[in-house]
């Protein structure tokens, strides 16, 4: 049995574009994010934090060999893939649309939201702006090749966000999308593997011209020139293991929100381990990426993230179910404004369509 008709398929994804782009615009108008890369001494780390108004997520365990949809976009010529890799990802309104995550050979991909953002209007296949980062963790095992799968696709959204990559190896990249063409820097044109609200140029100029004891507000370059300023510090002054991870947590507790940032996540590229808190549950849980078995043949895994108990969260997932999904999408939609009106058909869709996906494994 089909779980969409095709108008209940149209309806989804207009609830969905709804709800991305109000969650989006109220982050640019009121709170934001900030992400990093820490590269030194055989330790490759990545900070991000999510300032936001609900700190409500579940943590996905994504599987290889699903054959895959975007469900948003041009729905004429819709982006279809095969994952080659499985993730874990963090995601607050619904599963298969994260707001971040790690795939099982390293590479991890966040995003931000950016003002100057416009997508190329062009024939290739289209996708969302949250599908984008599952696509490419399901598709890339570096940087570089994350950076070719790109081209194959395009976003077409009125959300305006930009991204930052990072693979096991710590070779980064920024993404953004201005005047309609994807505009990367990479190597030498990413000095500083640092990433917040203004395009990657406007960032690096503000932090080359401003004195690090001057740059001390929220706004978005400062937060830029604290973070990039502490980025290099490691650089400079490598530490390993746990003082790396350490070390992370205190930058992003540098540049945190106070009462909006919600979750402080610290990826251990290396290792395969993640690292977190959350502003309801703020002792520190780990989760051992390697330990997941991604064949689509057994069932999806999941964790709240706001789960109590400090130490190593690995054991603690469960199988997942629609039920939760669907609970993750009331609770998230009840807290947020402009979202708990969306009717309950438009719910249900959100919650139940990564059932379409089907395992190509034998």
């Amino acid at each position: 049995m089909k779980i969409f008709s095709r108008f209940s398929r149209r309806l989804f994804s207009l609830a969905v574009v709804v709800l991305l782009t109000s969650q989006l615009l109220f982050t640019n108008q009121a709170h934001a994010c900030t992400t990093f890369c820490l590269i030194g001494k055989g330790e490759v780390l990545f900070g991000r934090n999510y300032d936001w108004m609900v700190g409500d997520a579940l943590i996905f365990v994504n599987k290889r060999g699903v054959a895959k949809s975007a469900t948003l976009g041009d729905s004429s010529n819709p982006a279809k893939w095969v994952s080659k890799y499985g993730s874990v990802t963090f995601n607050q309104y619904g599963r298969e649309n994260p707001t971040g995550g790690m795939n099982e050979v390293g590479l991890v991909v966040e995003q931000m939201w950016l003002d100057e953002s416009s997508y190329p209007n062009d024939s290739r296949p289209s996708i969302g702006t949250q599908e984008w980062m599952q696509y490419l963790l399901d598709t890339s095992a570096t940087t570089a090749e994350a950076l070719k799968n790109a081209d194959a696709i395009r976003i077409t959204s009125d959300v305006k966000v930009h991204y930052l990559i990072n693979d096991k190896d710590g070779r980064a990249a920024s993404v953004e999308f201005i005047n309609g063409k994807l505009v990367s820097h990479t190597g030498n044109e990413l000095p500083v593997p640092t990433l917040a609200n203004d395009t990657y140029a406007k960032s690096i100029d503000y932090k080359r011209a401003k004195s690090l004891s001057a740059a001390t507000s929220s706004d978005s370059l400062d937060r830029f020139t604290r973070a990039s300023v502490k980025t290099e510090e490691f650089v400079r002054n490598p530490k390993s293991e746990q003082g790396a991870v350490d070390y992370a947590f205190a930058v992003l507790s540098n540049v945190a929100q106070k009462g909006f940032t919600q979750w402080s996540i610290v990826y251990d590229q290396k290792r395969g381990r993640i690292h977190f808190r959350t502003l309801q549950s703020p002792e520190i849980k780990s989760i051992d990426t390697k330990a997941f078995d991604y064949s689509c043949s057994t069932p999806v895994k999941m964790l709240d993230i706001n789960v109590k108990e400090a130490g190593d969260a690995t054991a603690k997932f469960t199988d997942y179910t629609r039920r939760a999904n669907r609970e993750l999408i009331d609770r998230s939609f009840n807290g947020t404004d402009f979202l708990k009106d969306i009717p309950a058909r438009e719910r249900f869709g959100l919650a139940a369509y990564p059932e379409m996906f089907k395992c190509t494994a034998p």
